[in-house]
């Protein structure tokens, strides 16, 4: 997943436009590190190609819907969605979504999870407040 992301910034032939859906269907992986490792390496991908911001953007959404499963517990959510929120940091100037955007972070004030908790009072204080 990162390697890929990293080469979206070299990728003037639109190679991971033809792959984009493939990408992102891993969004649905049974395992947390796979998960966690796309939406980590999204914001990567927005920088080098602004134009598929809000395709991101919708598919990073995604991850408060994911389905537990024995692999990926509500604590692999957690860090999931922590992730998101880096990944939206790094790109949130060029969202055109940005009401949506701080809706999925202010839900996250709610978490069990410190980290969380403190990545969207962090992310809200710098875009929001």
């Amino acid at each position: 997943m990162a390697i890929i992301a990293n080469l979206t910034k070299v990728d003037n032939d639109g190679k991971f436009e033809a792959v984009f859906d493939k990408y992102y269907s891993f969004i649905n992986d049974e395992y947390m590190v796979t998960v966690a490792n796309l939406v980590g390496n999204s914001g990567k991908i927005a920088l080098a190609k602004p134009h598929l911001t809000e395709k991101i953007t919708d598919e990073l959404l995604k991850v408060e819907y994911i389905s537990i499963i024995p692999h990926l517990t509500e604590e692999c959510k957690r860090v999931i969605a922590e992730h998101a929120i880096k990944s939206f940091d790094m790109f949130f100037y060029q969202i055109e979504q940005k009401d949506k955007v701080i809706a999925f972070v202010e839900r996250q004030l709610q978490s069990s999870r410190k980290t969380l908790r403190d990545e969207a009072e962090k992310f809200l204080k710098k875009h929001v407040r």
